[in-house]
C-alpha cells in the first residue's frame, strides 16, 4: 500500500511539473508557451517568404510537440490572432464576434517580419533533443521584445494559474529603454477589442482593471456599441443584454447586429426609455462593463516565478542588452576571422611563398615548409595560423594567384577594420546600442501597433440605485390618459423597472409597460403591478342582482395579455386596495317597505386567486352599493 501511495505521489509530482513547465505556463525569456515556440521554430526552418498551408505547417510541428494535430492548430490560429508574429491569409475567426477559423488545409501563413527580426538567431539558441530525440527545439528563443506583455497569456495548470493581459508595443519598448537609462517607468494594458479601461487598481498586473465597451448615443432613442471589453464577443454581449432585459433589469425594444470589420451593435429603446439614462444600466447589468483580473506567473530558469509586469520588463531589458552583447561577440570573432584570411592570403601570395614547397614532397614537408615561411609575418597576423588555415591556402587555385589583385584586397581589409571598429564601439557600450536597437524598433513597427484601449477613471456603478431611478406616472380618470407625461390628478410613484395594471370596468385587467402617453377606455383602477397588493373587488350578478366580494392579488401576468377578474355576467359596483375597505348594500324595498341598508367589511373576505369566485353578501336583492364610512 505505501509503495502505491508513493509511487501516485511521484506520478502526481511528475505530472503536476510537466503541464506547468511544458504546458500551460509561458516562460519569461520568449513569453511563449513550448506548443507557440515549436510553431515558430518549424516556420523559421521553413521561411522561403512565402505563405504555407497552416495544415502543412501543424503536420511539421507535430516533430517536436508530442501532441496531435487539434491543439497546435487551435494555438497556431491563436497566436496568428493576437497580430504580431504570424501573416495570415484565409479566415482565421473572428475575435470580435467569436466565429471560428477555416479548416487548417484552407487558410496560410508565414512568420511577420518582426518576429523574424527579433525573435530568431541560431548562433546564440540553447537546443535540446524534442520528445523523441529526432530533432533539436530550442529551450526559449532569444526574443528582443517583450513578447510576454505585448500578446498576453492564459494558463491553467495544476494548482497554479496565470492571467497576463497584453499591452502596447510602443509603451513596453519606450519603458524598457526608461530602465535601461535609469528612469522610473508605467505601463498599463491595451486591448485589440478597445475599449474604456480604468486602470486605479493594476497594481502593476498584481490587481485588476475595469474594462468597459464603447457606446455613443446616436440618438435619444438609440445607442451604438462601437468597441466591445476584452474577452467577451458580439455574440456573448447581445447574450448578456438580452438576459438583463428578460430580468427587468433593462428595457429595450430591439437588438442589431451589423458588425462586419467594425463593431456595431445597435440598440434601440422602448418608449420612456432614453439613451443616456440607459448607458448606467449597461455597464452595471451586462457585458458592456467586466473586470479582469491579473496574476502573473511565468517560468524563470525552470521554476514557476510569482513576479509582476515592471519586473518582468526590468528582466527583458536585462535580456535584450544580454542577446546583443552575445550577438556583438560573435560578429567580432566572424570579422577577426575574415580579416586574419585575408591577411594571410595576401602574405602568402604578395611574398610567393608557394615558390618554397613547389620542390617539397611530402604533404607534412609541405606544412612544415608553409609554417617556417610564415613565421617572419606572424605580427602581422592576428593569431597563429593553424594546419586548417595552411590547408585552405594550399587549395587556392593558380588563376586565383596569378590575378591577385592587392588593392582590391587593401580595401577588403579596411572595410572590415571598419566595421570591427564600430562592432568594438558598440561593444563597449552595450547598454547604448541595446537602447537605440529598441528605438529603432519602435519606429519601424510602432505605427502599426497604436493604442486602442483609452484610459479613463471609471466611476463605481451603484446597481441598487439604477434599479430604483424614481418616476412619476399620471392618470386621468376624466380623460383616460395614463403615463409618465400626464399631468392626472392621480399620481403613481414607480421606478423605471415597473409595470402597470390597470382594471377596466368591463371586468378585464392587463400589466403593461409605463406608457409617456396613452388612452384606455373605461380604466376602473390603476397601480403598480408589484405582486404584493390586496385587491377588493364588489360585483352584482345582473341577472340575480345578487353581490359578491372578493379579495385577490395579482401574483402572475403575461405583459398586455387580457384577463378577467369577473364574469361577463357580473357588474363591477366596487374597486379599492384599502385593506380596511368597506361597503354600503341597499337593498330592494318590497311592497312599499323602507328599504334597508346594511354595511360590511372586506376584511373578512378570505385572499383568493383573481379569476376565483367570490363571497355572496346577502341573499336579497341589491339595488345600490356604495363606499361604507369608517
Amino acid at each position: 500500500m505505501d509503495d502505491l501511495k508513493h509511487q501516485m505521489k511521484d506520478h502526481f509530482i511528475k505530472y503536476a511539473s510537466y503541464v506547468i513547465l511544458d504546458r500551460a505556463i509561458p516562460h519569461v525569456i520568449d513569453g511563449l508557451k513550448p506548443v507557440q515556440r515549436r510553431i515558430l521554430e518549424t516556420l523559421w526552418r521553413q521561411n522561403d517568404d512565402k505563405l504555407h498551408k497552416v495544415a502543412n505547417v501543424v503536420g511539421q510541428a507535430m516533430q517536436l510537440h508530442p501532441h496531435g494535430d487539434a491543439p497546435i492548430y487551435e494555438a497556431l490560429v491563436t497566436l496568428a490572432n493576437k497580430g504580431y508574429l504570424l501573416d495570415r491569409q484565409g479566415n482565421f475567426g473572428n475575435i470580435f464576434t467569436g466565429d471560428p477559423s477555416a479548416a487548417a488545409r484552407y487558410i496560410e501563413t508565414r512568420l511577420s517580419p518582426l518576429a523574424r527580426e527579433t525573435l530568431f538567431n541560431p548562433d546564440i539558441t540553447e537546443k535540446i533533443p524534442s520528445y523523441d530525440g529526432r530533432n533539436f527545439e530550442p529551450v526559449t528563443l532569444p526574443a528582443k521584445i517583450p513578447l510576454l506583455l505585448m500578446q498576453g497569456a492564459d494558463g491553467i495548470a495544476v494548482g497554479m494559474s496565470t492571467r497576463i493581459l497584453p499591452h502596447n508595443f510602443t509603451e513596453l519598448l519606450e519603458a524598457e529603454i526608461a530602465f535601461l537609462e535609469g528612469r522610473n517607468f508605467k505601463v498599463f494594458p491595451d486591448f485589440p477589442t478597445g475599449g474604456i479601461m480604468d486602470k486605479s487598481e493594476y497594481d502593476k498586473g498584481r490587481g485588476k482593471i475595469k474594462l468597459r465597451a464603447k457606446i455613443d448615443v446616436k440618438d435619444p432613442k438609440t445607442l451604438v456599441i462601437r468597441e466591445i471589453c476584452y474577452g467577451t464577443t458580439t455574440e456573448s454581449l447581445i447574450r448578456s443584454i438580452d438576459e438583463a432585459a428578460k430580468k427587468g433589469k433593462i428595457k429595450i425594444e430591439a437588438i442589431n447586429d451589423y458588425t462586419a470589420e467594425e463593431i456595431e451593435i445597435e440598440i434601440k429603446l422602448p418608449r420612456g426609455q432614453y439613451a443616456e439614462e440607459m448607458l448606467d444600466a449597461l455597464y452595471g447589468f451586462t457585458e458592456c462593463e467586466v473586470s479582469l483580473n491579473s496574476q502573473i506567473i511565468v517560468i524563470k530558469e525552470g521554476l514557476p516565478w510569482e513576479t509582476d509586469v515592471n519586473e518582468i520588463l526590468a528582466y527583458n531589458a536585462a535580456k535584450v542588452v544580454e542577446f546583443l552583447k552575445m550577438e556583438l561577440q560573435i560578429e567580432k570573432g566572424r570579422l577577426e576571422e575574415k580579416i586574419f584570411y585575408k591577411t594571410l592570403e595576401r602574405i602568402f601570395i604578395e611574398n610567393r611563398l608557394y615558390k618554397k614547397i613547389e620542390t617539397v614532397k611530402t604533404l607534412e614537408g609541405i606544412h612544415e615548409t608553409l609554417d617556417a615561411s610564415l613565421k617572419p609575418y606572424r605580427r602581422k597576423l592576428l593569431r597563429d595560423p593553424t594546419h586548417e588555415d595552411r590547408e585552405r591556402l594550399l587549395q587556392i587555385p593558380i588563376r586565383r594567384i596569378s590575378q591577385f589583385d592587392i588593392n582590391k584586397n587593401q580595401e577588403e581589409i579596411s572595410l572590415l577594420k571598419e566595421t570591427m571598429s564600430e562592432v568594438e564601439k558598440n561593444l563597449r557600450n552595450v547598454k547604448k546600442f541595446a537602447i537605440a536597437h529598441l528605438r529603432a524598433l519602435i519606429l519601424k513597427y510602432g505605427p502599426s501597433y497604436p493604442r486602442r484601449t483609452r484610459i479613463k477613471a471609471i466611476e463605481e456603478i451603484d446597481r441598487r440605485a439604477i434599479e430604483t431611478k424614481d418616476i412619476k406616472v399620471g392618470f386621468d380618470p376624466a380623460s383616460g390618459f395614463v403615463g409618465t407625461k400626464v399631468s392626472g390628478s392621480i399620481q403613481l410613484t414607480c421606478t423605471n423597472f415597473d409595470k402597470l395594471v390597470i382594471f377596466f370596468k368591463d371586468g378585464t385587467y392587463k400589466a403593461t409597460n409605463i406608457p409617456e402617453k396613452q388612452y384606455f377606455e373605461k380604466i376602473a383602477w390603476v397601480g403598480v403591478a408589484d405582486k404584493k397588493t390586496v385587491m377588493n373587488v364588489v360585483y352584482k350578478n345582473k341577472e340575480t342582482s345578487q353581490v359578491w366580494a372578493k379579495r385577490f392579488i395579482v401574483e402572475k401576468f403575461i405583459l398586455d395579455k387580457i384577463y378577467r377578474y369577473v364574469d361577463e355576467k357580473d357588474e363591477l359596483q366596487h374597486i379599492s386596495t384599502r385593506p380596511d375597505a368597506m361597503v354600503e348594500l341597499q337593498f330592494a324595498s318590497k311592497g312599499g317597505e323602507k328599504p334597508k341598508n346594511m354595511v360590511f367589511s372586506l376584511s373578512d373576505v378570505p385572499v383568493k386567486g383573481a379569476h376565483t369566485r367570490g363571497v355572496r353578501l346577502a341573499v336579497q336583492k341589491v339595488k345600490k352599493v356604495t363606499a361604507g364610512h369608517h
